[in-house]
């Protein structure tokens, strides 16, 4: 079976939210000599890009993201085990602590961006949700974060993003480290409002992003 048809597998598969079909997919491209790396962009990746379309459009629903981004894991797991075997390293891409903020608790999103992210090369310090401002900022001295990444799923925490921005600022640190928001009332618009150095919509833009962001430092 080609590398094209495994993509397309583990498209559906993600679209699914289908483990079993993931870890068929996996098994037999590995018989084929084609790594869960190998299918990472083009198949599971564009699975997920694709469901989060759908999702932003209303015509698929938390459940099936919540069922997807489970599959997801099982994808990240078998990647990092991948190369833990063959004791080799995806391309450092860079660092980035990623959290929801204070007072909101959807974490759907950002736990698949985070994912994608690690998968992608990032060192990832994922902070979990309801997380405190000003622990985006120490926790990105701590680790020497490139990149500050907040999610907002609500119209009343979106306004911490700002808070952030602003914290920075007062803190001598904008400077620093580059700034990336997300979540569903978010858009480029505000981040342009607020001085986000980057805005994403779905876990693939958010990679993409965060690259150009790592490079621009």
């Amino acid at each position: 079976m080609s590398q094209n048809r495994f993509n397309e597998l583990a498209m559906q598969a993600i679209q699914e939210g289908n483990e079993d079909l993931v870890l068929k997919v996996l098994d037999d491209a590995k018989k084929e000599g084609i790594t869960a790396v190998d299918l990472l962009k083009d198949g599971f990746g564009k699975g997920m890009e694709e469901l989060g379309k759908q999702f932003s459009e209303g015509e698929v629903f938390l459940p099936e993201l919540i069922m997807a981004s489970e599959a997801m894991k099982l994808v990240t797991e078998r990647v990092e085990q991948e190369l833990s075997e063959t004791n080799t390293k995806l391309e450092h891409q860079g660092v980035i602590v990623i959290g929801t903020v204070e007072e909101d608790v959807h974490d759907i999103g950002k736990t698949i961006c985070a994912s994608m992210l690690k998968s992608s090369g990032f060192v990832v310090h994922d902070l979990g949700k309801q997380v405190p401002l000003q622990e985006f900022i120490d926790k990105a001295q701590e680790y020497g974060a490139d990149i500050i990444a907040s999610s907002a799923l609500l119209t009343t925490t979106m306004e911490h993003q700002r808070t952030i921005e602003e914290m920075l600022k007062q803190q001598n640190l904008k400077d620093k480290f580059k700034t990336m928001i997300g979540g569903a009332p978010v858009s480029q618009d505000w981040a342009d409002k607020i001085g986000a150095d980057g805005y994403s919509h779905d876990a693939m833009t958010c990679c993409q992003k965060a690259a150009e962001l790592v490079k621009e430092k």
